[in-house]
């Protein structure tokens, strides 16, 4: 079928929008994923690019690697510094409080750093201050012995490299080594994980697995950069991967029905669960909560953390799999 257009947008807008996204970010972007963000063809993204080129004289650099064709902004050898402002800094400042416990010490004291440089090119008077922000840590990872983990793969990323990665599970003893193409490092509940594909063993067959590996950064014991090279995945989207339903972990999705009573009640209200979630508010207070999970496991450690203030209403089975977990839990403690 073919793409529909954006009607939200007109051709101008995607020209600026094309436009500030390579000059300020100076990161190559290939064509594909420049269709993506502008919700456009790929005909269109090329139509655009020859337009900004000749209208503005910016000279734009095309690459190719494999099949892909990508584009980056040329740049000056000389560029003059820009400061950030007043407010930029501030939401930085908040950002990185939030950030110390997952990004560690070497990390966070890069990250530091390059907030004081810019605090010194404000004017005189102005008030930065970190003491207006904390994070409560409790239960967190040190992730100070994985810097250098963080760096390969993000390498390895720009670079398009395959990867051998030595990997223990929390279920097993001894980690197992296999081959994977990094896609993304993301944090979820204060935990750091990579979303990748799984690569060939050099020399062997490539077997398609059922679900594409999600790792835990501090569970990765060891990492080698190769010098195999790998296309990055036309079709691959983060968002519909991980930011569509209730979960980390892609099970399967399933639509379940949960009336939450009480403080849950009003907990559950305020945030967003899956994107098609639908809540009806009861006259007696409680409210109903219908949505979608790729995680079961996940669901059930989450509605057992409200006690007796959930109940689920559907589907069946997830109702006999929560008796089960209570019978469970109340056999430990008789």
């Amino acid at each position: 079928m073919p793409r529909k257009k954006n009607p939200s947008k007109t051709y101008g807008q995607k020209i600026i929008h094309l436009f500030a996204e390579m000059l300020f970010s100076n990161e190559k972007r290939s064509l594909s994923e420049l269709a993506k963000m502008l919700d456009c063809s790929k005909q269109t993204v090329s139509r655009i690019i020859d337009d900004i080129t000749l209208a503005y004289s910016i000279q734009i650099e095309v690459s190719f690697q494999g099949q892909q064709k990508y584009f980056r902004v040329k740049r000056p050898k000389s560029v003059l510094p820009v400061n950030l402002s007043e407010s930029e800094l501030s939401i930085l400042q908040m950002c990185h409080a939030f950030t110390e416990h997952l990004l560690g010490k070497q990390l966070f004291d890069q990250a530091a750093r390059a907030i004081e440089k810019n605090k010194s090119q404000l004017p005189e008077g102005s008030i930065i201050s970190s003491k207006h922000f904390a994070n409560k840590i409790p239960g967190n990872i040190d992730y100070a012995g994985y810097h250098q983990i963080i760096l390969d793969l993000i390498s390895a990323m720009e670079a398009r490299k395959v990867c051998r990665v030595r990997y223990k599970k929390i279920s097993v003893s001894k980690a197992k080594s296999f081959y994977i193409k990094p896609l993304k490092i993301f944090s979820h509940k204060d935990t750091i994980y990579l979303h990748a594909k799984m690569a060939m063993y050099p020399g062997g067959r490539y077997k398609e697995p059922q679900f594409d590996p999600l790792l835990a950064i501090h569970r990765i014991e060891g990492l080698e950069i190769t010098n195999t090279s790998y296309e990055f995945p036309d079709n691959y989207n983060f968002e519909k991967a991980f930011n569509q339903h209730f979960g980390v972990m892609n099970e399967g999705v399933q639509k379940v029905t949960i009336e939450f009573s009480g403080w849950a009640a009003g907990y559950v209200s305020e945030r967003n669960w899956s994107t098609d979630q639908e809540i009806i508010n009861k006259k007696d207070g409680n409210v109903i909560l219908t949505f979608t999970t790729s995680s079961e496991p996940e669901l059930i450690t989450w509605i057992l953390s409200f006690g007796s203030e959930a109940k689920v209403l559907e589907p069946a089975r997830l109702i006999k799999e929560i008796k089960k977990n209570i019978t469970a839990m109340q056999a430990i403690y008789e």
